[in-house]
Parts: structure tokens; C-alpha cells; sequence
């Protein structure tokens, strides 16, 4: 029974969703369609979330952008021989959007306002499948909203930086190993709770053919100190002093990793631009994950977990092709990294190196008003893997698919 503690240490690890997850994001159809390239390209208002440099040398007076995506994912577990058990999740189709608001205040000057949706996710094992005791469902969120400011130092290089407030919410339920004639007892964890950051940018742009450009976005302390607890365990367990209380809070905190991306844009000739990105994420701030609960007992002990995530890489290329004045043909694919070591991979986020291969277009649909497609597929490689602590191994397969629109008006 004392082993509760760790059982509800595992909770908060699905916190780490807002990162990890399919490590997707969609801040913007067009560099979706492009294998989400864009810290070395110059494209108005989302470059807010690519390269806040960026934003100070567009060509614009005002500029906006707004979107969304439908995320289609599937995850699959497999025990391991001789079992010949497989699981399969009913994910709940995601919706994440972003909106970008840009204005120049002078020729030097611009600022702008991002909603953006980079992490989140939602996953569903089901209430009765074998690795229940660890996870059953899960629906995360976080919006950020960055106010920005760019300066255009000369007309080749500009510097940016943006301020981000980031709310999230986490609902979570699991089943706990302790029955009655009605069957397991089960557990919901949730709450809300705002975080802060920043995001900075510098932007360089030589000649009309090449441009380059550098972001950072900082590490975001996720803190939750009001998270609440609920209990649905038998009668007799329900103690606030000796077993379970009916609901408690609790308080954990999970950093959201540095990320540092260099981009790189050449214009070949009139009709076809290429990009490539190379983005470092600092996983290794990711060391361990401790769960202090407000009302302690001999059962429900407060909890300290190893995770040792490891530092990762993503490689990005894509490219944009003009078929004529109005329509544009977009394609990319990436690469990304499991930061997630050998023997502490969980069904919550069950993390394995990511191939992301996208299509897209474009259409001028007039000389202020534009619209954006794009459709992105993510392969998971196979994992064969488990979390040592709970003795919970298998193959993991993962894959998504994810239809986006987008509409762009400027002036």
C-alpha cells in the first residue's frame, strides 16, 4: 500500500504532454506545409512564434493570421512474448489554432499580439485495459499569449523578443489497484495554473535571395500548487488520517524545456524558396519528478521520481514552389528525437523518434486576403521499451494525421 505514493507520482508525468507529446506544432499552415520551418524566413505576423527578429522587417502595414488544425492520432500497445495482449487508444480528435496581430508603428518599429496552442494533447486507453494502474485518459491544454515588440536595427537585420503567459490545464484519471465487489477504485487529478517566459529572435537577411535567423524561447517553470486530487476508493478506505482522504490538493512543478532553432531561407529563382531548420531542445532541466500532497498518510506518501530526459535535436527541411501569381506548392519533412531514456518510457507519453512528412498550398485569393492548407503526417518509429519502476514493458506504435487551414489579411 505504501507504494501509492509512486502510483500517483506517475499522475503528473502526463504534465509533461505540453511538450513532449507528438512534439507537434502547428503555429502556422503555411510552415506546416513546410515541415514547420520558418526561425530564417520572413513571413509577417507568425513569425512572432518562428523568429520574433523576424517580425520587425516585414513589408506590411498591419498583418494577420489565424488558423487551426484537426489532429488525428493513434497509439497502439503490444505486450511483450509470450502475452499476445495489444491495446489500442481512442484518442479524442485534437483542435489546437493560433492567431498572429501585427501593426508597424514606424518604418523601425512593430509590435504584435500571438494566441498560440503548442502543446497539448489527449490520449484514451480505456477504463479496463492492462495498463490501467498507469494511466486510463488524459486531456491536456496550454495557450500561450505573447505580446511582442521588434526593432529593424537596418534594413537587413532585426531583433525581437516577446513576453509569454502560458494557462494550463491537465484532467487526468487512472484506475488504483484496490477492489471491491464493484471492481477497482480510480482516481481524477486536475487543475489550472499560468506560467511564464520568453521568446526572443534576431533576424538577418544579406541579400534578396538568403536569410537567416536565430530564436530562443526560454525554459517555463509549470507550477502547479492548487492541483486537486479525487479519491473513489472502498468505504473502508476513506481516512483522512490512516488511508485516503475523499480529495486532496497537491503541488508539482515540470519545466518546459529551452528550445533554440537556427533557420536558414534561399530564394533559388522567382518560383521555388527553401528552407532548413535546426532546433536544439533542452530536455535535460527534466530530472526527476516530485508530488507533494497536502494530506499525507500511510498510504497516499508524497513521491519522488527519477526521469533523467536527455537533450534533443530537430532537423526540418521544406520548400515552397509558386506554380503562378496566386497558387503555391508547399512540401517538407523532419526529424525529431525521443528525449525519453531507456527504461522510463510510460503509456502516458509513450515518446518515440518522430518522422513528420507535410504537404501544403497556398491561394492569393485577392491582394489583401490569402488562404493557407496543409496536411501533416507523423510515423513514430517502433519502441520497444517499458517504465522499470512498475515493471510495465511492450511495443509502442504512434502515428497522426493532421489537416490544417489558415487565413492571412494584410495591408
Amino acid at each position: 500500500m505504501k507504494r501509492i505514493g509512486l502510483f500517483f507520482g506517475l499522475f503528473v508525468l502526463g504534465f509533461q504532454l505540453f511538450a513532449e507529446g507528438y512534439q507537434v506544432n502547428l503555429q502556422g499552415n503555411r510552415q506546416t506545409g513546410m515541415g514547420h520551418t520558418g526561425a530564417g524566413l520572413l513571413m509577417g505576423a507568425s513569425s512572432m512564434h518562428f523568429n520574433p527578429g523576424a517580425l520587425g522587417l516585414m513589408d506590411k502595414k498591419y498583418d494577420f493570421s489565424f488558423g487551426g488544425s484537426l489532429i488525428f492520432s493513434n497509439n497502439t500497445f503490444q505486450k511483450q512474448a509470450p502475452s499476445t495482449y495489444e491495446a489500442q487508444s481512442d484518442n479524442p480528435m485534437g483542435t489546437p489554432f493560433y492567431f498572429y496581430g501585427a501593426t508597424k508603428i514606424s518604418d523601425k518599429l512593430a509590435v504584435g499580439l500571438a494566441i498560440t496552442t503548442p502543446y497539448g494533447n489527449s490520449l484514451k486507453w480505456g477504463d479496463d485495459w492492462d495498463g490501467k494502474y498507469l494511466i486510463q485518459d488524459i486531456s491536456l491544454r496550454a495557450i500561450f499569449i505573447q505580446p511582442t515588440v521588434s526593432y529593424k536595427i537596418n534594413d537587413k537585420l532585426g531583433f525581437g523578443v516577446g513576453f509569454m503567459a502560458v494557462n494550463g490545464n491537465v484532467d487526468l484519471n487512472k484506475a488504483l489497484p484496490l477492489q471491491d465487489m464493484n471492481g477497482d477504485g480510480s482516481t481524477n487529478i486536475s487543475g489550472n495554473t499560468w506560467a511564464y517566459g520568453f521568446n526572443a529572435g534576431l533576424s538577418y537577411k544579406p541579400s534578396d535571395k538568403l536569410s537567416f535567423g536565430i530564436s530562443y524561447r526560454s525554459e517555463v517553470k509549470v507550477k502547479l500548487d492548487e492541483g486537486e486530487a479525487t479519491f473513489n476508493v472502498p468505504k473502508d478506505l476513506y481516512d483522512d488520517e490512516t488511508s485516503f482522504p475523499a480529495k486532496t490538493k497537491f503541488k508539482a512543478e515540470l519545466p518546459m524545456p529551452t528550445n533554440i532553432t537556427f533557420g536558414v531561407g534561399y530564394q533559388i529563382n522567382d518560383k521555388l524558396l527553401l528552407a532548413a531548420d535546426l532546433q536544439y531542445v533542452g530536455w535535460s532541466a527534466y530530472e526527476s519528478l516530485d508530488f507533494d500532497f497536502e494530506n499525507n498518510t500511510p498510504i497516499l506518501e508524497d513521491s519522488q521520481n527519477q526521469r533523467d530526459f536527455e537533450n534533443t535535436m530537430v532537423y526540418r527541411l521544406g520548400a515552397e514552389y509558386a506554380m503562378n501569381e496566386k497558387f503555391q506548392f508547399r512540401a517538407g519533412i523532419y526529424y525529431d528525437t525521443t528525449p525519453i531514456p531507456e527504461d522510463l518510457l510510460t503509456p502516458e507519453t509513450p515518446g518515440t523518434d518522430k518522422i513528420g512528412m507535410s504537404l501544403g498550398c497556398g491561394y492569393q485569393i485577392n491582394d489583401k486576403l490569402s488562404l493557407d492548407a496543409s496536411l501533416l503526417y507523423i510515423h513514430g518509429t517502433k519502441r520497444e521499451d517499458g517504465y522499470a519502476p512498475t515493471n510495465f514493458y511492450g511495443t509502442y506504435y504512434s502515428n497522426a494525421v493532421i489537416p490544417g487551414i489558415g487565413l492571412n489579411y494584410s495591408f
